[in-house]
């Protein structure tokens, strides 16, 4: 043993025991979550406790737990329980909260009761960020990403689910009606033995399939035709694996391209996001402080109305258009194969025929624009543009917010892998970060609180990563 490092004596007295301050580096994160936490201004962020009440007995500081939580999420410990039990044996945590031991009901009770001023915290971090120039460019990239809920797939109940669900039980009953037949031929032993069992399963069944039943009457009664018994506001959303769909959330994030921040985030119960678009850039444009910024996203958000809102907004998008024409599917000319002359409104048709304005109409509250030629009959190349008499082009009266948004990503062909670089391994950092797992709160005011904490987490060991922990802390203190 002695060739190797000697350990400390654990019955060792000490007469000068070490400081506890000595145990926690000069450069420790736990130190940034120290200096952040005491410079904040909580009641102005909205922390419910800053003032202690004159009677009853004495509860936390708020930038106790505050600064528990985040100590938690920087090192993967979101559980209240864990929290708890890492308070009391987890030297940076005895320096980071003075040896306090909070009960995981009232850390618990933390989360859930100040979700927006958690929310608020995090925005403020971001403002953090910008006074530092780490968000200078204005260029932000946008995504969305399936988290999982705590409510599994078996308690939630769509129409198609609770349809799938009845035939299962159905077919079930009609194997175990046939198993008693055969049961009954067979011998007197055998049949006393099958028989109870048989029927206690079958009972079983049929009370399975009247509770569907009643299900199936509350789904199609709801809003939205959806329930989620476990977590109410968590939503069945499909996924890019085959069968692999879950029960969750959709999370919006828009992150900078230069550093990698996640500037705004959103949690949603919407499983597509078409209808996102403008919302988040909006806030991101907000956090940022720039009055024009550029936006990256993929096809699944593309909608001329989000668009149109973006560039009403000074928010430049760009992103690619999905491949919906069925001309084009089927070898024949699609829309973008016809050329747009603004200067007489007519579109060129590849057989060099001219496509003249003939009416408008409208259409989901949009303004169509309809175009055709008389000279499709004569026309040498027919067969490779419509099998109808004549092909007609549509076009949305705000078509050339879409055109430069074409034009844009045939300017920057790197776009979508600057996209894909910038805010897809923020998610994937942030997966890793809670495992095999799911949202440990319920509700979507609540699961939106835990995400906050998540990207809190996320931005500030990026910055000091970026910065270093002493310029990040000279930068609070400010």
């Amino acid at each position: 043993m002695a060739r190797f490092v000697q350990a400390a004596d654990r019955d060792q007295v000490t007469l000068l025991p070490a400081c506890l301050d000595d145990y926690v580096a000069q450069d420790n994160l736990t130190r940034v979550v120290d200096v952040f936490v005491n410079e904040l201004d909580l009641t102005s962020l909205g922390f419910a406790g800053v003032t202690p009440a004159a009677t009853g007995r004495p509860g936390y500081h708020p930038a106790t737990l505050l600064k528990l939580y985040l100590y938690g999420y920087l090192n993967q410990i979101p559980s209240s329980r864990r929290l708890e039990r890492e308070a009391g044996r987890n030297v940076e945590l005895m320096w980071l909260i003075g040896r306090l031991v909070p009960d995981f009901k009232t850390i618990a009770d933390f989360r859930r009761e100040n979700g927006d001023a958690l929310r608020a915290t995090c925005r403020h971090f971001v403002m953090l960020c910008r006074q530092v120039g780490l968000l200078a460019g204005g260029v932000v990239a946008v995504d969305g990403s399936r988290f999982k809920a705590v409510n599994t797939r078996d308690r939630n109940f769509t129409p198609a689910a609770v349809r799938r669900r009845i035939e299962q039980v159905e077919t079930s009953i009609v194997r175990y009606l046939a198993a008693l037949d055969t049961a009954d031929r067979q011998e007197a032993e055998v049949t006393e033995l099958r028989t109870p069992r048989l029927k206690e399963r079958l009972s079983a069944l049929r009370d399975r399939l009247r509770a569907l039943q009643a299900m199936e009457t509350l789904v199609e009664a709801a809003p939205d035709r959806q329930i989620s018994l476990t977590d109410p506001d968590a939503r069945a959303m499909a996924t890019n694996g085959k069968g692999t769909g879950l029960v969750g959330y959709n999370v919006q994030a828009a992150v900078d391209t230069k550093h990698h921040l996640v500037v705004a985030h959103e949690v949603t119960n919407v499983g597509h996001d078409r209808t996102q678009l403008a919302n988040i850039a909006g806030q991101a444009q907000a956090a940022t402080g720039e009055e024009a910024i550029q936006v990256l996203a993929d096809r699944g958000y593309f909608s001329g109305e989000e668009i149109l809102a973006c560039d009403r907004a000074g928010i430049a998008v760009t992103l690619p258009k999905p491949m919906t024409s069925g001309a084009k599917a089927e070898g024949r000319f699609g829309k973008q194969d016809f050329v747009y002359q603004a200067s007489d409104d007519t579109y060129r048709c590849p057989g060099d025929q001219t496509l003249t304005y003939r009416f408008e109409s409208i259409e989901n509250g949009m303004t169509l624009r309809r175009y055709w030629t008389s000279a499709c009959s004569n026309c040498p190349i027919k067969n490779l543009c419509t099998p109808a008499e004549q092909r007609r082009i549509t076009r949305w009266e705000h078509e050339h917010v879409l055109e430069a948004v074409q034009r844009r990503l045939d300017e920057n062909p790197n776009a979508m892998r600057d996209r894909r670089q910038t805010v897809e391994h923020v998610f994937g950092t942030l997966k890793a970060w809670m495992g095999a797992t799911h949202f440990l709160t319920r509700g979507l005011k609540n699961v939106a609180s835990e995400m906050s904490l998540q990207v809190l987490a996320y931005n500030m060991k990026r910055v000091i990563a970026i910065l270093g922990a002493g310029p990040l802390i000279a930068a609070i203190r400010g």
